[in-house]
C-alpha cells in the first residue's frame, strides 16, 4: 500500500504545528494513558478501557512490522517543539479490503485543530505518494469532534451501518465517510491559495 519512502522509522511528515513519526517503545506509557482515559477509547471501536500495558506494548510491535512492509502506516503525533512526547496516533490500514483512516488524540489537545491538521497531511500523503485511489474513515454518530475533523478533510458521508468493535463486546454503528482520489484533486485544489495575480483580477 505504501512505498519504500515510508517504510523506514527516520521517516516523518512535518506540519505547521506537529510531527508525525513512528510510534517506538518509549511511547507506550504515554499511549496507555492518553488512550486508555475513558473519554477517548470510548469514541473508538477498537481501544478497550482499562487499556493494558501488554497489550499497547504487542501493538507497537505489530504496528512498526506493518510500517516496515508497507502495508498500512500508523504515525504518533506530537507537537513539533516536544517530538519525542507522543499526543495521540493516526493511521491508514485495510479494512474490508479498503484502505482505512483511523485515529485519537489524547484529550488535553482537543479543540485546537491539531487532528485535522494531521489528517490532512496524511490523506495528501496517500494520494500523492502512495498512489491512492479511496480512502475511507468511519465515526460514531454521537462524535460530532471527529466528524468535523473528517468533514473539514473533504470526505463525504456514505451510510450507516454496524461495525465489528471486540472492545465493546459487540457491533456498534458507525458513519461512514469515503473519499476518491478525484475528490481529493478537487478539495486540494479548492483548499490552495489562489496567485496574487487571480485575486487582484478578482477585486
Amino acid at each position: 500500500m505504501f512505498p519504500d519512502l515510508t517504510r523506514d522509522d527516520v521517516f516523518r511528515i512535518e506540519t505547521q504545528r506537529l510531527w508525525l513519526r513512528w510510534p517506538t517503545a518509549k511511547d507506550a506509557p504515554a499511549i496507555v494513558t492518553l488512550a486508555g482515559e475513558r473519554a477517548v477509547a470510548e469514541m473508538t471501536a477498537h481501544i478497550p478501557h482499562p487499556l493494558d500495558r501488554r497489550a499497547v506494548d504487542d501493538f507497537l510491535i505489530e504496528i512498526r512490522g506493518a510500517n516496515s512492509a508497507g502495508t498500512g502506516l500508523t504515525l504518533a503525533l506530537a507537537r513539533r517543539e516536544s517530538p519525542g512526547s507522543l499526543i495521540g496516533l493516526i493511521a491508514i490500514t485495510e479494512a474490508d479490503g479498503t484502505p482505512h483512516l483511523g485515529y485519537w488524540l489524547g484529550r488535553p489537545w482537543w479543540g485546537h485543530g491539531l487532528m485535522s491538521e494531521a489528517a490532512t497531511s496524511l490523506v495528501h500523503a496517500f494520494f500523492a505518494y502512495a498512489c491512492g485511489e479511496r480512502l475511507t474513515v468511519g465515526a460514531l454518530p454521537e462524535d460530532q469532534g471527529t466528524r468535523r475533523v473528517i468533514e473539514k478533510v473533504g470526505f463525504r458521508w456514505t451510510e450507516r451501518r454496524a461495525t465489528p468493535s471486540p472492545a465493546r463486546g459487540g457491533p456498534r454503528q458507525l458513519d461512514w465517510f469515503a473519499m476518491e482520489r478525484a475528490e481529493w484533486v478537487r478539495h486540494r485544489a479548492m483548499a490552495e491559495p489562489r496567485p496574487a495575480s487571480d485575486l487582484a483580477l478578482a477585486s
